[in-house]
């Protein structure tokens, strides 16, 4: 599962080689190369990221655990542990951020746990859970990764309402044609605890949509 970016390792890759190479040195104040610069490049882009987990991090077992991996030793933690803590970590995220977001102004939550939020309402008719519909859509995890959006396409997409994921069958029912809404769907109303392998989707990822529903057909 990742959770992080590929930069994001490579940077505390580099971390961890400072930390077994050298000892702590005063803060720099100038960059003076290419080097020195990409190397503060990747220390900003890791801090973005630690700041996106919104959890306590522990960067002294942090580093440790990438020294042990770099150096092929002894983990503190057996392999078949890392998954699942990172699995209980991902799922206690989301239900961190659905519990947050329930409370800010514009959302609603329905009796299945799915928020949503009005962009824009239209006037148009409401689908039926049997009809095939066409929408634009971007989707993001909460952390803001874009994993999918027909406006980037620039071809919006059409389907069966009863043959997508829960939270879309339920959420695009709540849409007149011409509406806009940003839909926040649970775990359970989305890809649940396997996620959608070959995706930045993992197991029990809390999904962010932008939907407009153009078209019923």
């Amino acid at each position: 599962m990742k959770t992080i970016s590929t930069v994001v390792l490579l940077c505390l890759s580099l971390l961890a080689l400072q930390a077994c190479q050298q000892q702590a040195q005063p803060d720099k104040t100038t960059l003076d190369n290419a080097t020195e610069k990409l190397s503060y490049a990747l220390g900003i882009e890791f801090g973005a990221k630690m700041k996106e987990l919104k959890t306590d991090i522990d960067f002294a077992s942090l580093v440790q655990g990438i020294k042990d991996t770099l150096a092929s030793g002894k983990s503190l933690i057996e392999n078949t542990e890392v998954a699942g803590i990172l699995l209980e970590f991902k799922k206690t995220e989301g239900e961190k951020f659905l519990e947050a977001n329930k409370d800010k102004e514009g959302v609603t939550t329905t009796a299945s746990g799915l928020q949503y939020k009005v962009l824009k309402e239209g006037s148009g008719a409401t689908p039926k859970s049997t009809d095939n519909v066409t929408v634009h859509y971007r989707g993001t995890l909460v952390d803001g990764r874009e994993f999918d959006s027909s406006y980037k396409r620039n071809q919006p997409t059409s389907f069966p309402l009863n043959r997508v994921i829960p939270g879309w069958t339920e959420g695009l029912q709540l849409m007149n044609m011409g509406s806009k809404y940003e839909f926040y769907i649970p775990s359970e109303l989305g890809y649940g605890k396997r996620g959608a392998p070959g995706s930045i989707i993992g197991p029990d990822a809390v999904l962010v949509f932008e939907v407009e529903l153009l078209k019923i057909n």
